[in-house]
């Protein structure tokens, strides 16, 4: 039984799992969509929605947070100039998981393409009230 017992393991050592953690948040952030199995999409979006809330403050502190959270330069600087200042009016839900319905041929996984949310909630909000 895994009553009280939280996270997923995901089958790898803890030094395994936050260096894969740091390379789908980077290739993410970089790229703005990645394709992997739905395990690891799920396990990726709250790491990455607490970075951009992060980012979105953008003090001395939050930069220190950030760059022990995530070892590129590039991704930290694309963060904070790019990704974060798109989604200021956004209070969460920075990121979208959709499942594909391929199954992967070694593993037999389920695969996901997880992706940054590029609209922001001001424009939905005009589009639906001119719907009206």
């Amino acid at each position: 039984m895994r009553h009280r017992v939280g996270g997923k393991k995901l089958n790898r050592d803890k030094d395994h799992r936050g260096s894969l953690l740091k390379n789908l948040a980077s290739s993410l952030i970089l790229h703005g969509k990645i394709e992997t199995s739905v395990t690891k999409a799920k396990f990726l979006r709250p790491f990455v929605e607490k970075l951009i809330t992060k980012a979105k403050d953008s003090s001395f502190t939050s930069l220190k947070v950030l760059r022990t959270k995530l070892n590129d330069e590039n991704t930290i600087r694309k963060l904070i100039t790019e990704v974060a200042p798109k989604m200021k009016d956004r209070n969460g839900g920075y990121t979208r998981i959709s499942k594909l319905g391929v199954i992967r041929k070694g593993d037999n996984s389920e695969m996901a393409k997880i992706e940054l949310v590029q609209e922001s909630i001001s424009n939905n909000i005009t589009e639906k009230e001119e719907n009206k």
